[in-house]
């Protein structure tokens, strides 16, 4: 009889947690606050899993280790840092520059090309990514004008290069995605370089071949760029009257990088062994690349007169942009530590540790479908590095190859459609799921995953 009772709780409980996920996709497919979601599909889970409501709340979910508020804590100056550089960048009209720049160099019938680099070059300058959106969007209406392209595949683009290699593959970059696995790991940003370099590559390159077969195939069906009812389509003579020199305008985006990595070569030079400031920065993950973000806004401050006479209002209205993407991340992220402390989760995170397949193979398969549970690359590899990285580590992968390929495999399943950066991204754009997600589900999704796998090949090779 208690076997029984025993085996009917676990059901229920297991049954809970597909209804606690579910909840979570239909209400984000159906534009959901996220924030409110997830404590609602929280609620679910821990009625039907029998936890305690009070500890759920107030500690798997806000405070503990998983917890929104400790994940808020912890990234708030990260994600602040790259809001306001986002925001001086967007003000200044220094991103502007840069896709200037590569509209004269490519031309604009070059538009899914132009708008790929751009954001590339500002996210893994550190700009948030809603912030390379809101700064893309403008000047993208006007290059599909140009070369009428349809939106769809703008948001494909966009999504391309603000949202995958950039962000987990690439060595060096400050994104919230590369700093997660330096805390529990001990790596830095430039864990395995090489392997990020290659799945960084496979990534751009499939996703370039993608949305080109795609431009061909909509010019031959006739299909072209269509503006929406909101849309406002700006002039490009007018819009580059006012634009900073390219060159003064990549120099922050240079300085980002440049501050993060001058502590590694010091140290690989034995030159920097003995300074503080050179030991300081290799021990904080998180602070030397925000510090690296706020460095670089200051000098963007004296460069460009545009934010210079409004500086402090510019600089408040940057860390007010950082809040949302923030708590939206939070909470998922919470969401996610109520489901770590279910029996089922539990069963699940120990059925792909001990599954009969290589450890880097499991590695990516557990990253992913976390990953694709909590709708959130970030949410779900902070979940995977506090659950399963121990295993892995004693498993006798390399800890670079942990950070860096369970980064890359964090960034695949993430964005199907209950993702909330796509959700945010169609929203701006003024697009379906139904119109757009297509593109945007095959080179957010099939692309990292196909990249991911190869670089996972490469690694098990070498």
């Amino acid at each position: 009889m208690v076997c029984a009772i025993e085996g009917v709780m676990i059901m229920v409980g297991l049954l809970g947690l597909f209804a606690g996920l579910a909840l979570l996709i239909w209400l984000a497919l159906r534009g959901v606050n996220i924030i409110f979601a997830s404590v609602i599909c929280s609620v679910v889970i821990i009625a039907t899993n029998a936890l305690p409501l009070a500890d759920s709340l107030n500690q798997s979910y806000a405070f503990g280790d998983l917890g929104a508020f400790t994940f808020a804590g912890r990234f708030f100056l990260l994600f602040a840092a790259g809001a306001i550089f986002g925001r001086i960048m967007g003000e200044s009209h220094a991103a502007t520059s840069i896709a200037m720049a590569l509209v004269r160099s490519l031309g604009a019938h070059r538009a899914l090309w132009i708008t790929v680099l751009s954001c590339a070059l500002l996210t893994y300058g550190g700009v948030v990514v809603f912030v390379v959106i809101f700064a893309m969007y403008p000047l993208g209406l006007r290059l599909l004008k140009e070369a009428d392209i349809p939106k769809r595949l703008f948001c494909g683009a966009l999504a391309l290069g603000a949202g995958t290699f950039t962000l987990t593959a690439l060595p060096g970059t400050p994104s919230i995605h590369n700093v997660i696995p330096t805390l529990k790991l001990g790596t830095d940003l430039f864990a395995a370089p090489l392997l990020g370099v290659f799945g960084g590559a496979v990534m751009f390159i499939l996703g370039m071949i993608y949305l080109e077969r795609e431009r061909v195939k909509a010019k031959a069906a006739g299909e072209g760029f269509v503006a929406g009812p909101l849309d406002t389509i700006p002039d490009l003579q007018s819009i580059e009257k006012d634009l900073p020199h390219p060159a003064l305008a990549l120099t922050p985006l240079l300085l980002v990088i440049g501050t993060i990595l001058a502590p590694r070569l010091l140290s690989l030079s034995g030159a920097g062994g003995d300074i503080a400031l050179v030991q300081f920065a290799n021990s904080q993950s998180i602070l030397w690349p925000s510090i690296a973000l706020l460095f670089a806004s200051l000098v963007a401050l004296i460069l460009f007169p545009a934010v210079r006479r409004q500086s402090l209002q510019v600089l408040g209205n940057g860390t007010q942009d950082a809040i949302m993407p923030l708590m939206a991340t939070s909470a998922v992220i919470g969401f996610g530590g109520v489901v770590a402390k279910t029996a089922g989760f539990y069963e699940f995170t120990q059925a792909i540790v001990a599954a009969d397949m290589p450890p880097l193979l499991s590695m990516f398969t557990a990253s992913s479908i976390v990953s694709g549970i909590t709708g959130s690359s970030s949410g779900g590899l902070q979940i995977f590095m506090a659950t399963l990285a121990d295993s892995y580590v004693a498993m006798g992968i390399d800890p670079q190859e942990l950070h860096r390929l369970s980064a890359m495999a964090s960034g695949g399943f993430d964005s199907l459609p209950h993702c909330g950066a796509v959700i945010a991204m169609l929203t701006i754009t003024g697009l379906t799921h139904k119109e757009a997600y297509k593109d945007v589900g095959v080179v957010t999704v099939i692309v990292p995953v196909v990249a991911t796998l190869l670089t996972v090949g490469l690694a098990m090779l070498t």
